[in-house]
């Protein structure tokens, strides 16, 4: 496969496992808009083929329209070398194509085993549940996953919701199987875990897998071969052994300055030796969705102008963590403090203490997705003035000063008087900074706030929560991000069934070391590496 086309295309023989997809000039357009542009591509049968391109480069209408959940205008999609009219799902499940997508598609109340039968879509009207319990017990011990089959989604954490995303697709065998960002809401160690699976699925000749994703050290240590979109242009095809991360970002962006960023930009200062402690959490205990504990005794400190970075794998107490700290779960005991003065999580005691937060899905736990840009950007200080004199709502001002926040980080939208559900994930989330980083900070918490953001956005996050440690603010970044973390805490601290059960200086982390305290499932007394602060 060259650098500038892939390879031409020439008819297959017909295969029983993983199959070969060409598409051929694939065109899209929604109106005047052409959301893909004459998309050529191949993808050989038994690989893992990794497509790359910011946000809008046209990576998802590629695959909706491989999956049949939306129709080229123009060109052609070939299976084994034979032309395909894909109509619909049903068409596209019938040639073996299966789909898991960034967002989820879960029953949220019907059982893991329920959402397993109802994937493949001739669930009989009489069910013989021990059988089929038998059977899917069966098929989980195939998987690197360990899901309770009577749980439902409504009660898993996000990462679990994934896995049981990609399990629904395992379950069907597919002959292609396409994965939308999969890994973004799993840890390093579960993303390995995933990608090492299907990797081995294609490699045994049962499947071809075509994966969109952003992270460049997926691309490298889990494909075979990468195609690059930009603005719905096919820009670069290659295989990933002759290609670099700094090639790839070039590509991606189109310009000679690209290269995959903030490690190399980001330079670690040491934290002061006396430094206060800007929050600090004692003994803390909360309960679960489920009516268990999901946080034991918790403990943790962040000194001002520092970085604690909070690793595990997804549904270890995170959430709640988050979710005590921010206000919207009550604890049942233990003790917050910030810069020594008592914390509960009101609304006055944000603004008194300084205390701002980034919480994961910004849309749903920090927005009103039916008010404007403006009118979201002013939900901390509405009622203060300048944005409130008298008791008199002052809207010229939030709108101007909306504006000004809009130029300054780049959100891109209609105007502030937008309705800010209208705004991609990445605009949502530059928003909510905006909002979020405005004026002192003494206390940061960030959960998962690169969540399913492009190359672009990520850099830029990562530089302002770096700048608000720079400024002397405390960080709280909780991340299923391993890589994340190793990038930008100063200390690593390792969550496991919803404890502090390992932690250590970023500078002399071991990745396989925090990995294996992240499989965690032990209670043994906290472990400290001696290069901690």
């Amino acid at each position: 496969m060259s650098a500038t086309s892939p390879h031409p295309i020439g008819a297959l023989p017909a295969s029983s496992g993983a199959l070969a997809l060409d598409t051929y000039e694939l065109t899209k357009r929604f109106g005047a808009f052409t959301a893909m542009d004459r998309v050529t591509m191949r993808v050989e049968p038994g690989t893992v083929h990794a497509l790359l391109g910011e946000n809008g480069a046209g990576k998802s209408t590629l695959v909706k329209c491989v999956a049949g959940f939306q129709r080229a205008e123009e060109g052609s999609i070939l299976i084994d070398g034979r032309e395909q009219d894909i109509a619909n799902p049903i068409v596209a499940r019938a040639l073996g194509i299966g789909m898991v997508y960034q967002h989820f598609t879960l029953a949220p109340g019907m059982t893991v085993a329920e959402n397993l039968l109802l994937a493949g879509g001739k669930t009989p009207a009489l069910i013989d549940w021990k059988t089929k319990r038998a059977e899917l017990q069966a098929f989980l011990a195939t998987t690197p996953f360990s899901l309770d089959l009577d749980v439902r989604p409504s009660e898993l954490a996000a990462g679990e919701k994934q896995k049981l995303e990609l399990l629904k697709q395992l379950y069907l065998k597919p002959r292609l199987l396409i994965l939308d960002e999969p890994t973004s809401v799993l840890t390093p160690q579960e993303a390995d875990e995933v990608l090492g699976h299907v990797r081995e699925f294609a490699r045994s000749g049962r499947c071809t897998v075509l994966i969109i994703t952003h992270k460049f050290r997926e691309v490298m240590a889990y494909a075979d071969s990468v195609t690059v979109l930009r603005r719905g242009k096919a820009v670069h095809h290659c295989r990933v052994a002759g290609t670099s991360p700094a090639q790839l970002a070039q590509a991606m962006m189109g310009g000679e300055h690209a290269a995959p960023p903030a490690k190399a930009l980001i330079i670690r200062k040491p934290v002061a030796a006396d430094a206060v402690v800007a929050l600090k959490v004692e003994g803390l205990k909360a309960q679960g969705d489920r009516g268990t504990l999901a946080l034991h005794d918790l403990s943790l400190s962040v000194r001002a102008g520092e970085i604690l970075g909070v690793a595990g794998v997804s549904g270890n107490g995170q959430r709640e963590l988050v979710e005590v700290l921010v206000g919207q779960r009550p604890r049942l005991a233990g003790k917050v403090a910030v810069m020594g003065q008592p914390y509960g999580a009101h609304r006055a005691e944000n603004r008194s203490l300084k205390v701002r937060s980034l919480p994961e899905e910004p849309l749903r736990n920090a927005c009103v997705g039916d008010l404007s840009v403006a009118e979201n950007m002013a939900l901390r200080d509405f009622d203060r003035p300048p944005l409130s004199r008298g008791g008199v709502l002052n809207f010229p001002f939030w709108r101007s000063r909306a504006r000004g926040w809009i130029a300054e980080y780049g959100v891109k939208t209609q105007g502030e008087g937008a309705p800010i559900r209208s705004l991609s994930g990445g605009n949502v989330q530059r928003a909510v900074l905006a909002r979020e980083l405005a004026g002192d900070i003494n206390v940061l918490i960030a959960a998962n706030p690169v969540f399913g953001l492009d190359f672009a956005a990520v850099a830029e996050i990562h530089e302002r929560i770096v700048q608000v440690r720079e400024k002397g603010g405390a960080v709280l970044l909780i991340s299923e991000d391993l890589d994340e973390l190793l990038e930008l805490a100063d200390r690593i601290v390792v969550m496991s069934e919803g404890r502090i059960v390992f932690e250590t200086s970023a500078a002399g982390a071991e990745r396989h070391v925090i990995g294996a305290h992240m499989g965690g499932g032990h209670h043994e007394p906290l472990k400290r590496e001696p290069t901690c602060a």
